[in-house]
């Protein structure tokens, strides 16, 4: 139980000035440098998501243990673990996490699994995205006051990028 203690969870997720994540079941933007990013960040750990943003990605995420949270009946999918709620997904995420011996457990989405793990998340891995986007899913406003910022850091639009970003790192604070 000692080594569960020490898994954090946390949220990653790239959010526009406006607060768009999501256009019409995808990304609203083309950001490689952010995907490089979330590969580093979540490679070897769990990583829990909702069915709709399984079906948006198309095939489970290499290297990492795919746990997707749906209320459909006889959802499955080659290579991923069904999980019918917010609780049995943090069980299946810590088991995993503790086998692997990963210190995190990372949830990817979409808006309504991240409000879901919120009052979980020790940290959110946020890029902020510095454009309006057009789209209609949006990240819930979160309490700032709550959380700490750890780390930013500016990255100017790459070549491959739709616009300019900031990685933001966020911890809770201590109670």
């Amino acid at each position: 139980m000692a080594a569960e203690a020490a898994i954090l969870v946390s949220l990653i997720v790239a959010v526009a000035e406006n607060g768009v994540i999501g256009n019409a079941g995808t990304l609203p933007w083309r950001l490689a440098s952010d995907l490089k990013r979330f590969r580093r960040l979540t490679l070897g750990r769990p990583v829990i998501m909702g069915r709709k943003t399984f079906q948006s990605i198309g095939r489970p995420l290499a290297e990492r243990d795919n746990i997707v949270i749906t209320r459909q009946d006889g959802f499955s999918a080659p290579g991923i673990h069904v999980a019918s709620g917010t609780a049995e997904a943090l069980d299946m995420a810590t088991t995993f996490a503790v086998t692997r011996d990963a210190d995190e457990i990372m949830v990817i989405g979409g808006a309504e699994i991240y409000q879901a793990f919120l009052p979980h998340a020790g940290r959110i891995h946020l890029t902020e995205v510095h454009a309006q986007a057009r789209g209609e899913t949006r990240l819930a406003p979160f309490d700032r006051s709550v959380w700490r910022e750890v780390a930013r850091t500016r990255a100017a639009a790459g070549e491959r990028d739709d616009a300019p970003m900031s990685f933001v790192t966020l911890e809770r604070r201590k109670a």
